[in-house]
């Protein structure tokens, strides 16, 4: 009989944490080295969830129902990435500026239609910064039914000192976007001296690495 020893990396959310506040889950080389998280290729994901229903004031008692365990299936190759780069140029920033979402055209990695998604005054879940995200193209439905597992960096370029603000995120499936919320704090994107909005002119970059699939299990 073969003994299986089971490692696992997890992080916990809650209801109004809807994304992660750590970098990432698990470096990408940590887990490309493991022969624990990653077999012949394989890496398997799984998403537990507790659902809380509170009873009326009277009774004052908590049932907590535990869902089934949602497995997802990522094969994550160990060499042979596809990667691509796109820069985006915006040299009328300051009109975009008073827009509440701006995108960027659509570019190609590895068969799949990207685009970059910013809000010049930050989203929802911003606090007085910008917020950035990289998307797949929703339109492009044939290449979102089989979806990749990518890493992804987004600069802000410093047009004058060539100290390019960047953020890397750590693996992700690619069904919807990822990104920050409170990518660059507004002030530090406005400073004359940091050279990320020149004149009117503002360069946003994405660097993409396909590392692998992902199928429902």
């Amino acid at each position: 009989m073969q003994s299986v020893y089971l490692k696992a990396a997890t992080y916990n959310f809650d209801f109004k944490n809807t994304y992660s506040k750590e970098r990432c889950l698990i470096p990408l080389q940590e887990l490309l080295k493991s022969s624990a998280f990653l077999v012949d290729d394989s890496c398997v994901f799984a998403v537990e969830i507790l659902k809380i229903d509170v009873s009326s004031p009277e009774k004052k008692a908590v049932v907590v129902q535990k869902k089934a365990t949602i497995v997802q299936n990522l094969f994550v190759q160990s060499k042979g990435f596809i990667k691509g780069t796109y820069t985006w140029t915006m040299n009328n920033f300051l009109e975009l500026d008073l827009k509440h979402f701006i995108q960027s055209p659509t570019f190609e990695v590895g068969g799949q239609k990207w685009y970059i998604g910013m809000y010049p005054r930050g989203d929802k879940y911003s606090t007085d910064c910008l917020s950035l995200y990289l998307y797949p193209d929703v339109s492009d439905e044939l290449q979102l039914e089989s979806k990749k597992v990518a890493v992804m960096t987004l600069s802000i370029l410093d047009q004058k000192n060539g100290k390019h603000f960047t953020r890397t995120s750590g693996l992700w499936v690619c069904g919807q976007g990822w990104g920050w919320p409170n990518f660059l704090g507004l002030k530090k994107l406005k400073d004359p001296s940091g050279g990320y909005v020149v004149g009117s002119s503002c360069v946003v970059k994405a660097d993409l690495t396909i590392v692998g699939s992902s199928n429902d299990g």
